[in-house]
């Protein structure tokens, strides 16, 4: 018997393009990133966090530059 198009399941669609939203492990890798930014001065983890998660939610721009932090060992 052939198989016909029409009995592909409904989850074959294609995905949307909405940007998914940030996992806890990439909020805090970010929040430790402007930690370290600040020169690892004491501050408010509450507002790192924040902050951090403000920045992956927004769809980044074309002109976006990012600051690579090396930590020497």
């Amino acid at each position: 018997m052939p198989k016909s198009k029409a009995a592909l399941p409904p989850a074959a669609k294609k995905p949307s393009k909405k940007q998914a939203a940030p996992t806890n492990d990439e909020i805090a890798l970010r929040a430790y990133h402007i930690y370290m930014e600040r020169g690892c001065t004491p501050g408010d983890p509450v507002q790192d966090w924040l902050q951090a998660e403000r920045e992956l939610s927004t769809p980044p721009s074309k002109k976006r530059k990012t600051k690579v932090v090396s930590i020497a060992a």
